[in-house]
């Protein structure tokens, strides 16, 4: 059983590396003969980082749930529509919120796939429907390695933001060649992975302090911190509040209005709501090469934002727990 306390640990970690990373960037930005090669280690990073996701992902896990499809949908519309959906209508209400940078940024973090360790583990913390959740987000971040760039690139363009049909495409075959290598050499290199896991997760946090990095040091070049101030890293952060709790909100009561069982419930909630740092992060800088240091900034506040507030909902349903005989749910033994 994964504890609250170590997603906390978890979340305490990971963002203390992702914030001395900007501090590095920063103070000490990579320039000229420098930027070259952290770019051309940045483009390898994501090459490796999705060939380490196809080899990981099994097809036939997101297979195995294909009788939940009721609540499959739910996790998927909400993924890839209701986030979108939200996302175009807060531009549309407000355009002069934020800079087009941040709005495109956002725009992004809405098309995004959910993760995948997250998403199982505060389900497995509130007692939900832990095997339905690893086929869910398994499923979801199949999906968004083909959806995501092209939702991001449909809406961008749609609402004056400047991305190409063409970049969009290209980023596709950039993300798809390495994941579909890792699914090709998963039947020789899958048990080796699952072996591995823990050892290979520091390529994962690697590759994302990488690209966290080259994006900054562009950022800190182009002179990133005379373009934000403080008021608008609050109206971010506030966006991205608002947009968690309007979907958190949906879910729950859509959920229980369609007759779904609690553990249910949660395992939708969870998936549902989670969007994928490690997946955005490489888009990103593939989608706004040059461009990307304010535009990750709303999926780097969402993602922190996202886990220290599903740990305290997993903690409050794991409280209200009803019955003795509901089982404690557990994470299980393949590693994802």
């Amino acid at each position: 059983m994964i504890s609250v306390r170590s997603i906390w640990s978890y979340i305490d970690k990971f963002l203390a590396a992702i914030l001395l990373t900007v501090a590095l960037a920063t103070v000490v930005p990579a320039r000229g003969e420098a930027a070259v090669a952290v770019g051309w280690l940045t483009n390898a990073a994501i090459a490796l980082l999705f060939f380490m996701h196809g080899a990981q992902l099994a097809p036939e896990v997101a297979l195995r749930g294909a009788r939940h499809w009721r609540l499959h949908s739910m996790v998927f519309l909400s993924t890839f529509a209701l986030f979108p959906l939200l996302g175009i209508s807060a531009r549309l209400l407000a355009p002069g919120l934020l800079p087009d940078p941040l709005w495109a940024g956002l725009i992004l973090l809405t098309a995004l796939p959910s993760t995948v360790q997250s998403s199982i583990a505060f389900t497995s913390v509130a007692g939900g429907n832990v095997p339905a959740a690893l086929c869910s987000a398994s499923a979801s971040n199949l999906l968004g390695v083909f959806l995501t760039p092209l939702i991001a690139g449909f809406l961008l363009t749609r609402h004056g933001l400047d991305i190409s049909a063409r970049s969009v495409l290209a980023i596709v075959v950039q993300l798809l060649v390495p994941f579909v290598a890792g699914q090709l050499l998963r039947p020789w290199i899958g048990a080796y992975v699952m072996r591995h896991a823990r050892a290979l997760k520091s390529v994962d946090y690697g590759s994302i302090l990488l690209i966290v990095y080259a994006a900054f040091s562009h950022g800190v070049v182009d002179g990133i911190w005379h373009q934000i101030d403080a008021a608008d890293l609050c109206k971010v952060a506030l966006v991205d509040v608002v947009l968690l709790a309007i979907v958190i909100s949906i879910l729950t009561f859509a959920s229980r209005q369609l007759g779904f069982s609690r553990a249910d419930e949660i395992t939708i909630v969870f998936c549902g709501s989670k969007k994928s740092l490690a997946s955005g992060l490489p888009i990103a800088t593939l989608l706004f090469a040059g461009h990307v240091g304010l535009v990750v900034i709303p999926l780097m506040l969402f993602h922190q934002i996202q886990l220290m507030v599903c740990a305290s909902l997993a903690r409050r349903y794991a409280a209200r727990r009803v019955t003795a005989t509901e089982p404690l749910a557990v994470l299980p033994a393949t590693p994802v």
